[in-house]
């Protein structure tokens, strides 16, 4: 077995799906008797849109939500209609459903989910990991690589003997997905009273996601809430219940924030809600740990398949470490703008006017999608390092776009108009090479501005640029193909 992946939830499902688009064998195991139907996530952002677009899954997706034209920050509503992407609004959709749509497109591409097969032990040495799988059917599997993409309490990371500091709980929020006798006239979303705060979203027809969050108390994560406990909550807040019953299931949640503090422990490797953990503000999780899988799928099996050395991998952490961190950072800073008293309220006034200005609202809403990020990539080229835009264009004729170059998850060297379509001889098995005619000749970059669009783009597997060019016989393009795909192979290079 190739790469064993712990944990059968949107990260691990994702990172499934991308080593099996790359002909990778994996399989997924989980602790868990089957899927439960519980979504603790309820929306997805722009960045992972695109994501889920470049594999042609967004097709399936985007029927099944509700696009709302709009995010927050610390509960203040903001704009991101304007945003420059194909997806500027936030897609309320369940983590249920995108879990079933992932589970379906990766077992549809040959991964393997095994449930009731908990990890309960690793060892590795300089050759693979053996895995021991408890459970019925449980057993130890060699395997390549192992990732943990099995939560917070991450069974991996604690065998792994990783580390993962950072600041407790300070509050507790519960959620509940439940039936409404009386509902509101719309949404509900973060209104404040005394000591705390409460939502009310209606994501179908028939049931309702209540969320109530508690300032005055901590998070006991040993205590598992009722309905009643729920109930009893959300009432003392909200001075209603809204005649809430036939709940389908109940939660609670605090404010902890933690980061592993590395990625990898030598073939094992992290990645989502086992990495990271932090207060659910702005809806970020999810996208994080998929955004995650994405980054790390296509590095792993370059080095599976013996094309790409395993320093390759370090790359991994390096880009998305940061991230991560950024996440946790802006999270308690939203906690702390949530909070109830008179101070607060003046902060969240002030902050409701920064974000009027344009500016800022850019700033906060780029970084919350993600559309702002920036990967340490060698180049001057202003796209060098950030996800490539999903220009219009035309290839042998035919419309198109760029995202539609990527859905089988391999590096597109791209280039426009009668430019000479740079030479990828020694990678040919690995990186397809496009020749197209721009839609436009200019492409905006968040959080830059526009810029002309290049004479030749690298795109890297995830939709991030590799290398880019605005004159055709530039150098550095072998450079790229070779850190980030591999040297060039024997037969070519003779």
């Amino acid at each position: 077995m190739d790469v064993v992946i712990a944990g059968a939830g949107p990260t691990g499902l994702m990172l499934a799906a991308e080593l099996r688009l790359a002909g990778i064998d994996v399989v997924v195991v989980d602790a868990l008797p089957a899927r439960t139907g519980e979504s603790r996530a309820g929306g997805i952002h722009a960045r992972t849109m695109e994501i889920f677009d470049q594999r042609g899954l967004m097709d399936r997706l985007l029927p099944l939500g509700r696009p709302i034209q709009a995010g927050h920050f610390g509960g203040l509503r903001m704009e991101f209609g304007d945003f420059p992407t194909r997806f500027p609004f936030t897609l309320g959709i369940v983590q249920a459903v995108i879990e079933r749509e992932l589970e379906a497109h990766a077992t549809e591409l040959g991964a393997t989910v095994r449930w009731s097969s908990p990890v309960v032990g690793i060892r590795q040495d300089d050759d693979g990991v053996e895995v021991e799988v408890g459970g019925p059917d449980g057993g130890v599997i060699r395997c390549s690589f192992l990732v943990g993409c099995d939560g917070g309490r991450s069974t991996v990371r604690k065998l792994a003997g990783i580390g993962f500091d950072g600041t407790d709980a300070t509050m507790v929020g519960m959620l509940a997905d439940v039936e409404l006798a009386e509902p509101p006239a719309g949404t509900v979303f973060g209104q404040r009273r005394g000591s705390g705060d409460f939502s009310v979203i209606q994501f179908q027809p028939g049931w309702h996601r209540l969320m109530v969050q508690r300032y005055d108390r901590v998070l006991d994560r040993a205590h598992e809430p009722s309905f009643e406990d729920f109930r009893e909550s959300f009432r003392e807040v909200a001075g209603t219940d809204f005649g809430m019953h036939s709940p389908r299931w109940v939660s609670q949640y605090g404010d902890a924030a933690r980061q592993a503090d590395r990625y990898r422990e030598g073939r094992v490797f992290l990645a989502g809600d086992a990495a990271h953990i932090h207060f659910p503000a702005g809806g970020q999780g999810l996208n994080l740990g998929v955004q995650d899988a994405v980054n790390l799928g296509w590095k792993l099996a370059a080095v599976v398949r013996g094309q790409a050395p395993g320093e390759l991998l370090d790359s991994y952490e390096a880009e998305r470490f940061p991230v991560a961190a950024r996440v946790l950072q802006n999270t308690r800073a939203q906690t702390a703008l949530s909070r109830p008293g008179a101070h607060v309220n003046a902060l969240r006034e002030t902050f409701t006017g920064l974000l009027d200005v344009d500016d800022v609202r850019f700033r906060i809403g780029l970084m919350i999608t993600a559309l702002d990020l920036e990967y340490d990539v060698k180049g001057d080229h202003p796209l060098t390092g950030r996800r490539v835009p999903d220009a219009d264009l035309a290839v042998g004729g035919e419309a198109t776009r760029i995202h539609r170059l990527l859905t089988a998850g391999r590096p597109v060297l791209l280039a426009f108009d009668d430019g000479v379509v740079p030479s990828v001889d020694g990678w040919a098995d690995r990186v397809d090479r496009v020749q197209a005619q721009r839609g436009a000749e200019r492409w905006t970059i968040p959080g830059v501005g526009d810029v002309p669009a290049p004479a030749a783009v690298l795109i890297r597997p995830d939709g991030y640029v590799a290398w880019a060019t605005d004159e055709p016989d530039a150098e550095g393009l072998d450079e790229a193909m070779t850190t980030w795909f591999g040297p060039a192979t024997v037969s070519a290079a003779c």
